[in-house]
């Protein structure tokens, strides 16, 4: 893999794993689909010129932005907020790398031989291994909510890679135009308090929240798309563990959670495996950069 791919990839993980400490800071002062729906009106702020139809493709778009929009962040934010221990919901959100990986096989034709398949299961079997950390099991409700998060987030990933002719920033634009009233009605249904949590919530939520919409979401599920266009899903989706790392360590120095000696053990076995997957390449290579779709419109870009 270029070096410039993976310094995208680092990128990513420190973004990811940032911004799920501070989305649990968040949460304690503002419903979650409230914030939810919150982030994706600025995403779609900031990427309305961008909402164009994908000529062929908008029924894959309507999916993607269901999935991996709605779906995959209403579980995500309600079962973050419902959590006590973050470091128990940083290892159910990598339950997406063996959905991701399982439905790439039967649905993209992706082959894997033995070396990563030894590595996807070094980083699976460390994500097992962390679980015997006793808090795990308190958020028992919030892991179920999350784990379904994720599965809805690889469901996304899989039809966001069978999806011709869209620009990343363009298919951005349509998860949140899809997310945001679904999310916005979602809200009116099922929360209360929303008008008054958002008058009496500090200045840092509305700080978090812009970090979340354009660090995590643009530039984060940016390069993430940017890097699927290049890569096998199955190759891809198993180097956002570190993410998790870096969750459950800011978790331990902002919100003074205990590291236990499960997740440090469990995290070396399942960094081991990253490391094994992303260094390996597919059995056959990756669409050549040239047929890939620009990031920009071609008179957009300088």
């Amino acid at each position: 893999m270029p070096l410039g791919h993976l310094l995208v990839i680092a990128l990513v993980n420190v973004i990811w794993g940032t911004n799920l400490v501070l989305t649990k800071v968040a949460l304690l002062e503002l419903p979650p689909l409230t914030f939810a729906a919150l982030r994706f009106a600025l995403i779609l702020a900031v990427l309305a010129p961008l909402l164009k139809p994908v000529r062929g493709e908008m029924g894959k778009v309507m999916l993607t932005g269901l999935t991996m929009g709605a779906l995959h962040f209403t579980l995500i934010y309600v079962g973050l907020q419902r959590a006590e221990d973050i470091a128990g919901i940083a290892i159910a959100t990598q339950l997406y790398v063996p959905f991701a990986t399982i439905l790439s096989i039967l649905f993209l034709g992706e082959r894997i031989g033995w070396r990563r398949t030894l590595g996807i299961s070094l980083a699976f079997g460390g994500v097992a291994w962390m679980s015997f950390d006793p808090k795990v099991f308190a958020d028992l409700d919030a892991l179920v909510l999350v784990s379904g998060g994720a599965m809805m987030g690889a469901a996304g990933t899989i039809m966001m890679k069978r999806i011709r002719g869209a620009r990343v920033f363009q298919l951005q634009a349509w998860i949140a135009a899809v997310s945001f009233p679904l999310l916005t009605i979602a809200s009116v249904v099922f929360e209360t308090g929303q008008r008054e949590a958002l008058v009496a919530a500090p200045i840092h939520v509305y700080a978090i929240l812009v970090f979340s919409a354009l660090g995590a979401s643009l530039i984060g599920h940016g390069g993430m798309y940017w890097l699927l266009q290049r890569h096998d899903v199955s190759v891809i989706s198993p180097t956002t563990i570190a993410s998790t790392f870096i969750g459950i360590g800011l978790g331990v120095v902002l919100l003074n959670e205990v590291l236990t000696l499960e997740v440090v053990i469990g995290g070396a076995i399942s960094l081991l495996g990253v490391l094994i997957v992303a260094l390996r390449q597919p059995r056959r290579g990756p669409t050549p950069p040239a047929a890939m779709p620009p990031i920009l419109p071609r008179r957009q870009r300088r």
